[in-house]
């Protein structure tokens, strides 16, 4: 398993567009990946588990990745929180 700490930038924080297209692409990767804050994990392929993240921009995200491709499914998840712009 990898995992990287990141800080979400987004300027609306993780709302339910990002959040589905983020699933789409965790559904697509042939590993397991997970988000977790310091009171919560869950699985990225779960859009109401990302939702009750409830990450506001400046939040603090453990990104995590198992199985399969490891380290590019974790630059995969990493790479598309950073990018979100709305």
């Amino acid at each position: 398993m990898v995992s990287k700490t990141i800080v979400l930038t987004a300027p609306n924080g993780m709302h339910a567009r990002p959040a589905g297209e983020l699933v789409k692409l965790a559904k697509g990767l042939d590993g397991k990946v997970t988000l977790a804050t310091a009171v919560k994990s869950v699985s990225a392929a779960s859009m109401l588990g990302i939702l009750s993240l409830g990450l506001k921009s400046g939040a603090e995200i453990t990104v995590s990745a198992e199985g399969g491709s490891e380290e590019a499914n974790l630059a995969a998840i990493v790479d598309f929180i950073a990018a979100i712009t709305e």
